[in-house]
C-alpha cells in the first residue's frame, strides 16, 4: 500500500524493461512492514545531469539505486563520495542526508566481499587478481583493498582502464602492492572474472583456468549464467568459487543499512523475492 507517507527509493537508469530490483526490495518492505518502495525511473544520458539534482528536491524522496548507464556521471552529481566511489569512480547509490547534501557510495565490490566473507575466505593479506577494469572491476579493486589484501593484480584489454585505476588506488593505499599487465593467475589467492565473458555459453575463459591453485578462490560477475565456464573449470580444478547472484544478493543488504532500514540477509531477500534465480 502506497500511502503520503511512503518514501521512494528511485531507481536510476535507462532503459527500465531489465530492471528487476523492485521485484527484490519491494517484497522485503512488504514483508517488514517498512512503508518504502523502489521505483524506477528511466532517465536518458542527455537529460540524466539536469535531472538529478533537482530530483532530489521531493521531499519523500529518501536516496536512488543507480545503474547503467549513469554510475560514472553520478560521481560528478553529489557532494561527497564515500572512499570506494572515489576509488572506483563511479556511484551506484545516493542517499539524501539530513542536512540535504547527496552522498554517493558504491556497493559492487561491497557484495563480492560480503560473499567471500560469508564463505569463511580470508580476505586481509590475500593476493588477488581482477582480470576487467571497467566499472565494477574498480568497485571490486576498492574493496579488496579496503578489506586489506595485501596485492592485487590487474589486467583489462584496454590498458588506459588499468593505469587510472592504479593511480586511484595508489592515492588512498600508498602501501598495497599493485601489478599491472597480466592475467596470468598463478601464484594468486583469489581470482575475479569481472569482464563480460561468460554471459554467453560458448565464451571462452577469460582467464586460462589451468593456472589456477586448487586452493585459489574464484569468483564472477557475470549473472546470466548461474555456473559461467570459467567457474566449470575452477571447480573441476578444484577451487571454492562465486556465483554472480551471490555478489547481488549480498550487495542489497548493505543498501538497506545505506538507505537506514536496518539488516536483512542474502537468504531473507532471496526467498521473499519474486525474480526467477538463475540455475
Amino acid at each position: 500500500m502506497i500511502t503520503g507517507t511512503t518514501k521512494i527509493i528511485a531507481h536510476l537508469g535507462f532503459p527500465t524493461e531489465s530492471f528487476k530490483s523492485p521485484m527484490i526490495y519491494n517484497p522485503w518492505f512488504e514483508a517488514k512492514g517498512v512503508d518504502a518502495i523502489v521505483a524506477p525511473f528511466g532517465i536518458s544520458s542527455e537529460d540524466y545531469a539536469s535531472l538529478v539534482r533537482p530530483l532530489f528536491k521531493i521531499a519523500n524522496l529518501l536516496g536512488a539505486l543507480v545503474t547503467m548507464p549513469h554510475k560514472i556521471a553520478t560521481a560528478n552529481l553529489v557532494d561527497e563520495l564515500s572512499l570506494r566511489a572515489k576509488i572506483a569512480g563511479s556511484v551506484n547509490a545516493i542517499v539524501r542526508r539530513a542536512d540535504g547534501s547527496l552522498l554517493g557510495d558504491m556497493f559492487d565490490g561491497v557484495g563480492f566481499v560480503r560473499g567471500m566473507e560469508r564463505k569463511g575466505r580470508t580476505i586481509a593479506g590475500a593476493r588477488a587478481l581482477i582480470v576487467g577494469a571497467g566499472g565494477v572491476g574498480s568497485a571490486i579493486a576498492a574493496s579488496l583493498a579496503e578489506a586489506g589484501v595485501a596485492a592485487l593484480g590487474l589486467y583489462d584489454v584496454a590498458p588506459a582502464a588499468v593505469d587510472a585505476l592504479c593511480s586511484r588506488l595508489g592515492a588512498y593505499y600508498p602501501e598495497l602492492e599493485v601489478l599491472k599487465g597480466s592475467p596470468d593467475p598463478s601464484g594468486y589467492d583469489i581470482v575475479v572474472n569481472a569482464t563480460p565473458l561468460g554471459m554467453k555459453p560458448n565464451d571462452p575463459p577469460p582467464i586460462d583456468a589451468s593456472r589456477i591453485a586448487p586452493a585459489a578462490f574464484v569468483g564472477e560477475v557475470v549473472m546470466t549464467a548461474q555456473f559461467t565456464p570459467l567457474l566449470r573449470l575452477a571447480i573441476a580444478n578444484g577451487c571454492e568459487v562465486q556465483v554472480g547472484t551471490d555478489m547481488l544478493y549480498e550487495m542489497i543488504p548493505a543498501y538497506l543499512e545505506f538507505f537506514g532500514f536496518g539488516a536483512s540477509s542474502p537468504e531473507e531477500l532471496r526467498n521473499l523475492s519474486r525474480v526467477t534465480l538463475l540455475v
